[in-house]
């Protein structure tokens, strides 16, 4: 190891050619990715071999309740929460995960057209103040061939497969790859804003939080961390941070449940 730094090692590619084997740490303070999430990758050439998560948050007692579903968690604790004040806030979320993959994904504009709506939903915008502005970003966005080029077929995962996983929400209805998973995201979110006047009481066991099914002993991105190492695997490493932005793990939710999680690469 010159000057302590470690050499990279030798192994076998796809191709059968013996290249270099590096150790590529991505996270945790890139921009537009999940706050304290950590994934090294092993690389030959440009081509992923190996994904592992590590550092994840252990649950901590007083920590604040993660921002995105404290509906669900007053719902649980018995408060009277309306359905149209979660769909607000859940929609308000994917438009944040969708944020943050249009800017990895080099599309600051619309990026920020999608920051514009998550606030303007968040500061109690009524659903017919954004339902044009809406329904223009999410044609936009879900026709745009150059989008569905750079994220067709990277991270791909079957429903059953999410299902094993105990993958649910977005996630688990996309059936596919990362155009499958955006494009999900905007489905929901245009339902979720003819919602918003929906008065009745929310259910927290059936009706899903932003990223899935809630439960406080196994959060919904618990999953989706748990899914994420292998999905890296085989492709190349410009399509990392679109896989990751692509599921959008709040590692909140981990710091917040009642049991730690544990992930294997």
């Amino acid at each position: 190891m010159p000057g302590g730094l470690p050499m990279a090692e030798q192994g076998e590619d796809r191709d059968g050619l013996m290249l270099d084997r590096l150790h590529v740490p991505l996270g945790p303070l890139l921009a537009d990715w999940p706050a304290d999430l950590t994934i090294k990758l092993t690389v030959q050439g440009d081509v992923i071999q190996e994904a592992d998560v590590e550092d994840l948050p252990t649950p901590t007692a007083g920590v604040a309740a993660p921002f995105w579903v404290e509906p669900w968690l007053r719902a649980a604790e018995g408060d009277p929460v309306r359905t149209g004040e979660a769909a607000r806030r859940r929609a308000a979320a994917r438009l944040d995960s969708l944020a943050r993959l249009l800017s990895v994904a080099g599309w600051p504009a619309e990026a920020t057209a999608a920051r514009w709506l998550r606030d303007d939903l968040l500061d109690g915008a009524p659903g017919a103040a954004v339902t044009s502005r809406l329904d223009r970003f999410a044609r936009g966005v879900g026709r745009s061939r150059t989008m569905a080029w750079m994220t067709r077929g990277i991270g791909s995962v079957s429903t059953e497969e999410a299902r094993e996983a105990g993958v649910s929400g977005p996630a688990g209805r996309a059936d596919g790859d990362v155009t499958a998973r955006y494009r999900q995201w905007l489905a929901d979110i245009r339902r979720d804003v003819g919602r918003l006047d929906d008065s009745s009481p929310l259910r927290p066991a059936v009706d899903e939080s932003p990223r899935g099914d809630w439960n406080g002993d196994a959060p919904p991105s618990a999953a989706l961390i748990a899914l994420l190492p292998r999905l890296p695997t085989g492709a190349e490493l410009a399509a990392a941070r679109l896989i990751v932005a692509g599921l959008d793990p709040d590692l909140d939710e981990l710091a917040a449940s009642r049991r730690e999680v544990t992930v294997r690469g």
